[in-house]
């Protein structure tokens, strides 16, 4: 049997296009391996999003050349996903052992691909978008069900075209899935076991909206909420535009839908708001925060910050603190800007915020989100809180691992029989990152 390996880098979108590459694959009759060097198919799935991530793929590719030289060159490498979709015949002539790269809407062909490494010597690119409901549907292929939670990709691509984002550029413009597709999917992975479904798309809540006679992403909510066997939903990413007040309502309404949303503002200055264009001001992204919190004073709320943006001065970053301080998110990925490719920021802006001023504003914005999540959480401690255990902790043997439905990490002793199980647990401790829990009455 052919081995596989895959190396993932990125957002849950690249995580469930990995599952979907192992799966289709395995139709080709190769078996997932967890070790690069017993492989005969090396993949990287890649993201481009921040500069680093990209530069992780010329280190792996770099690792890889000396396996393949061992295997006499038996070894295919390709790469795929947002880096692939980017660059496309430029990772060939940068890399000349590299193989074979594809896009993000090329998956499918993926065997197809590697038999023309095989057969014929040649080194393909696909990087082609497809813009029709077929490529969403006929062409996706099924990942396999690991565990009681399931990604369920929902759209795919951006229209907003935010002047730091080489989204539209990797994943091209929105295209929605068929909303009985989805709903057929859900059923099918409820009957494989799965309590929690993600869905995904690189902005859900503008689902629908590109297709005539749709449903509305909470018009779907509301339809997966009535799937019996569904004990969770969550969804990302959400842009804060298009948190409508049918979408807040939702919040109180489907008693499935979990309390967290993860909605980024990326700035607290309405003046880097403006240069990012990201299409709301300051005061529109709170009212809409107050909004939400005013139905459901519960939820839990997460967040993405881009310190060091073009031009950006320290009373504009000051802002930026100003918000995380009004807010007080549960959680926070905060990065420092880096240029991307094709983006409009890129092209129209100097990259003038200095390295080490970059570094220190992303400190203090680590820095104070460990306090509010610290103090956040340990207003948990003594709380009972129900958990889907998702498998082992990282602490060790004898640990396992769930979240709340707020999507707080709690570690509990217990046994990894318990997968899959909804489990009652109390509070004892808490980090600022994760929480502690001992069992408090029978799985569910």
């Amino acid at each position: 049997m052919k081995k596989l390996y895959i190396q993932t880098y990125g957002c849950q979108m690249n995580q469930h296009d990995s599952d979907r590459i192992v799966q289709v694959m395995k139709d080709a009759g190769y078996t997932l391996t967890d070790a690069a060097e017993n492989a005969d198919l090396v993949l990287l799935n890649t993201c481009s999003v921040r500069d680093k991530a990209e530069q992780k793929v010329y280190s792996a590719l770099g690792r890889w050349r000396e396996l393949k030289e061992k295997k006499g060159g038996e070894m295919i490498i390709g790469v795929g996903g947002c880096v692939a979709q980017q660059q496309g015949e430029a990772l060939l002539r940068r890399v000349a052992y590299l193989d074979l790269v594809f896009g993000t809407h090329n998956i499918h062909k993926l065997p197809q691909m590697v038999e023309e490494v095989k057969r014929l010597g040649s080194r393909p690119v696909e990087i082609d978008f497809y813009r029709e409901p077929a490529y969403m549907e006929d062409l996706r292929g099924r990942s396999e069900v690991h565990g009681p939670k399931a990604f369920v990709t929902i759209m795919e691509g951006c229209n907003k075209v935010c002047s730091f984002c080489v989204v539209p550029y990797t994943r091209g413009r929105e295209l929605s899935r068929s909303s009985e597709r989805i709903l057929g999917e859900v059923r099918e992975l409820v009957r494989q076991g799965v309590k929690e479904v993600m869905l995904l798309g690189q902005n859900v809540n503008s689902y629908g909206k590109t297709s005539a006679g749709e449903l509305s992403f909470p018009e779907l909510l509301q339809r997966i909420n009535e799937i019996a066997g569904v004990e969770r939903i969550r969804f990302t990413t959400s842009h804060p535009q298009d948190l409508s007040p049918e979408l807040i309502e939702a919040y109180v309404t489907l008693e499935k839908l979990c309390e967290h949303l993860h909605l980024p503002v990326q700035a607290g200055s309405d003046e880097v708001l403006k240069r990012m264009r990201r299409g709301y001001t300051r005061e529109e992204y709170l009212k809409r925060i107050y909004n939400l919190r005013d139905r459901r004073p519960d939820v839990a709320l997460s967040t993405d910050i881009i310190v060091g943006f073009p031009g950006e001065t320290e009373k504009e970053f000051d802002q930026t603190l100003e918000i995380l301080g009004e807010v007080e998110y549960d959680e926070l990925f905060a990065f420092h800007y880096s240029p991307r490719p094709h983006t409009a920021a890129a092209k129209m802006y100097p990259d003038d915020v200095p390295m080490e001023v970059k570094k220190s504003r992303l400190k203090a914005v680590l820095d104070l989100q460990n306090q509010i999540s610290l103090r956040k959480n340990r207003v948990k401690i003594g709380t009972l809180e129900q958990i889907l255990v998702e498998g082992g902790s990282k602490l060790g043997r004898e640990q396992i691992m769930g979240r709340t439905r707020s999507n707080k990490i709690v570690n509990v002793k217990g046994d990894e029989k318990l997968v899959g199980e909804m489990i009652p647990v109390r509070i004892t401790a808490a980090a600022a990152n994760s929480l502690l829990g001992e069992l408090a009455g029978e799985a569910t």
